[in-house]
Formats: structure tokens, sequence, C-alpha cells
């Protein structure tokens, strides 16, 4: 069993054991699919690349992480998405999950606060392919308000609450995927369902640990689009 084989293992050994979390014992299919295609090695700093394809987060520098594959893969799963898809990502860090996206749904915008992360990740996405996937520096506590509505808005740092900017951009019947909570503090990974007439739903899957969502929740910070 090679590395990736033996996490997409782990993947679905953790999806049965957090089957009572998250209502289900497989991921979709096409998530799945995703997670075998995309090569998390080039998402790793080179002394990293002997952790790659374990199911755990590692460092990228800058106080940053990539995040567990499971999670990640669960997180795309819990979107709900069609091929034909608009996805937000708050967070880009190394690129991995915006790269699972791009392989699901027609269209990816992600906004990374750190630009030297971003800069990093450009060539990436390049490198490897991935044409539908546009980047911003910027504070995605305010989303992307010109590409709104949404079909669907996944967030990789945790927040203290849930922004409603990124409510407002959601599209009806779309959801937003979101940490809940504060450092060193639980978490919990909510999924809001945006129903007809601007009903919120809201759902606890199960408790997980993030870097915190940063920015400046006063005044809207300077954004840069960077092209792919």
């Amino acid at each position: 069993m090679n590395n990736l084989q033996g996490m997409l293992k782990d993947i679905e050994m953790e999806v049965r054991h957090t089957s009572n979390y998250i209502g289900k014992d497989a991921l979709d299919v096409r998530v799945m699919a995703a997670m075998k295609q995309v090569p998390r090695d080039e998402f790793i700093l080179c002394e990293f690349h002997f952790r790659a394809y374990d199911n755990s987060p590692v460092s990228i520098g800058l106080g940053q992480t990539i995040s567990q594959p499971y999670i990640v893969a669960l997180m795309s799963d819990l979107l709900n998405t069609k091929p034909t898809d608009s996805i937000l990502e708050i967070g880009t860090g190394s690129g991995y999950q915006a790269a699972i996206l791009s392989q699901i749904v027609q269209q990816v915008y992600s906004i990374e606060i750190i630009e030297e992360l971003a800069e990093k990740v450009l060539p990436r996405f390049k490198k490897l392919g991935y044409n539908n996937i546009k980047l911003r520096t910027g504070d995605g506590y305010f989303g992307w308000p010109e590409h709104a509505p949404f079909d669907g808005i996944i967030v990789t740092a945790a927040a203290p609450y849930i922004p409603q900017p990124l409510i407002e951009q959601l599209k009806t019947g779309a959801r937003l995927v979101i940490p809940v909570g504060f450092p060193n503090n639980y978490q919990e990974l909510m999924v809001i369902e945006k129903k007809a007439g601007g009903e919120i739903v809201t759902h606890s899957i199960l408790g997980v640990s993030f870097v915190p969502l940063t920015g400046n929740r006063e005044v809207k910070s300077a954004k840069k689009d960077l092209f792919n």
C-alpha cells in the first residue's frame, strides 16, 4: 500500500468512526476521487514531504497549517456540491482545499489574508493546471461580493461567530461550512443552510481544531486579485 492509498483508507476509517456525527458512513464518490487525484505533497514544505499523506495537519509556515485530509474531505462533502457550482473559500492557506474543490465544481474563488502565502500558492495552481481557481488577497470576513451569490462557502479557519457577510452571499438552498470557536478552546464544525425566505438553519457536526480566522472587522482591508 502506497502513502496515498493509506491516506484514503484512513479517511474511510475516520468516516466510519464518526458516522454518528456526520450522518453517513461514506463520503461523496466525487470528493474521494478528488482526494485521490490531487497530489498533497505538492502543497507541503519540502522538509515535511515525509508526512504528505499522513492523516494529520502539517505546518506550512507563517503559523498556518494544511488541514487533516479527513477534514478536507468531510468539509468538501458537507458543501453538497454540483459540478456546475461556484464556491467561495475563505483561507486559501496551502491551496490544497481549493485544489480539491476545483475537481468537483466549475469555479472556485479563494481569499487569503496572508499575501506571502497567496503568492506561493499561485505557481502551484499554474503548475498543476488548476485553472478554475481565482485567488484574492484580503480579509475573507467580507467575502467576495463581486461574484456573489455563491452555491456554497467554505471557511478553513475558526471564527468566533458566523460572519454575516458570508451568509448574505449564499444563494438560497446553499451551505456555509465553517469551524466556529476560539483558539485553544472548543471549536465546532458547523453547516449553515440558507432556506427559502432567508431562513437560516444551523447544524453542528463535530468538534475540530483550526487556526483562527484573522482580519480587521472594523475596516475593510485592501484587496488584490491574483490571476491564475
